[in-house]
């Protein structure tokens, strides 16, 4: 059975799915910001509180920069997106055309994800619940995608993956991309990289990737990667590398290096001035903090020596090198202080 309700039967054709839908981990709010701009939020709306940046304390210990992050299960910092839209569903974003809805009581645990009551006076006046949707856009030059936005599903992600997939092929989709990020030991005084998971060689070399074997949790997103290369149809997914120790932190670089990937891939493409200025100033901030401890100035100098040495294109070394060349580092300047 279907897990989803067809809308717009007559909308047209689509080169590209973008999946926003949300991630386990999504170090910075990256992908869910670069999502927000898809749907038509501007992307001034993007640069978050900076008050919040207050303290670096809490940052990784350098012993840890080469262990898999994806091994914490909770995601950074623990927390997990709710998937709750605000204001549920009362039709679809500005500027976009609602093609297909799923059914987010069979796919969705409501006490994992639970709903928001609102309350007036006593009066119960209504709830608002996760949903899981299918919109078709134009970017501001007029090019159409689709976009799949709500929360990653609790149930049936087989089913879900093989609907995407049904509707991906309804709409004569090409190519299926979806947008993470996750915690690395780069520096925030580098541009942002972007490596891919993909179907193909050929696209995750266009993007850039991690070479090696690795087992990590897996996102509804891995699922659909998967489904696609079973179903034979190209898909990539585009992931940010914050600096670890910010990653619990807005940071809009990686929200705009998202968009710039997806650009180079599909052609969409979304202003980003409002991110580049939240970028800016978020810089600031970072090095108002890193400035305020010796340790923390160290480590960055550390790590911005590592992210120079690397080579720009071909594939990127693995967490477990970069963290291997860090001790290298280290040694070495003991022993030149010795």
């Amino acid at each position: 059975m279907a897990t989803y309700e067809l809308l717009e039967d007559g909308a047209g054709t689509y080169r590209v799915l973008v999946s926003g839908l949300e991630n386990w981990i999504d170090a910075g709010g990256a992908a869910r910001r670069a999502a927000s701009i898809l749907s038509g939020g501007r992307a001034d709306e993007a640069s978050d509180d900076l008050d919040d940046l207050d303290d670096l304390d809490d940052v990784n210990d350098l012993d840890d920069v080469g262990e898999d992050v994806a091994a914490d299960e909770d995601g950074p910092g623990g927390e997990v997106p709710s998937g709750i839209a605000p204001g549920g569903r009362t039709g679809p974003p500005s500027g976009l055309l609602h093609v297909a809805a799923f059914d987010a009581d069979d796919l969705i645990d409501h006490q994992a994800r639970r709903p928001t009551m609102q309350l007036v006076d006593g009066v119960n006046t209504g709830l608002t619940l996760p949903h899981l949707d299918l919109y078709a856009a134009n970017d501001p030059g007029g090019v159409p995608f689709l976009l799949l936005q709500g929360p990653e599903p609790d149930h049936r992600w087989r089913a879900f993956a093989t609907d995407v997939i049904d509707l991906a092929h309804h709409f004569d989709v090409q190519l299926v991309v979806s947008l993470g990020a996750y915690p690395a030991p780069v520096p925030h005084t580098r541009p942002c990289r972007v490596v891919a998971t993909a179907t193909s060689d050929a696209l995750a070399a266009r993007v850039g990737y991690l070479p090696g074997r690795m087992e990590v949790p897996a996102s509804i997103n891995a699922m659909l990667e998967r489904a696609c290369a079973d179903a034979g149809l190209d898909a990539v997914g585009l992931w940010a590398l914050v600096p670890h120790y910010v990653s619990n932190f807005p940071f809009p670089a990686a929200s705009a290096a998202l968009l710039d990937a997806l650009a180079g891939l599909t052609g969409l493409r979304f202003p980003t001035a409002g991110l580049d200025d939240a970028t800016a100033r978020t810089r600031r901030r970072i090095d108002e903090l890193v400035a305020q401890n010796p340790e923390h100035g160290s480590m960055v100098r550390q790590l911005e020596q590592l992210a120079d040495e690397l080579p720009t294109p071909g594939p990127l070394p693995s967490a477990d090198e970069l963290g291997a060349e860090l001790e290298h580092f280290l040694r070495d300047q003991s022993g030149s202080d010795g």
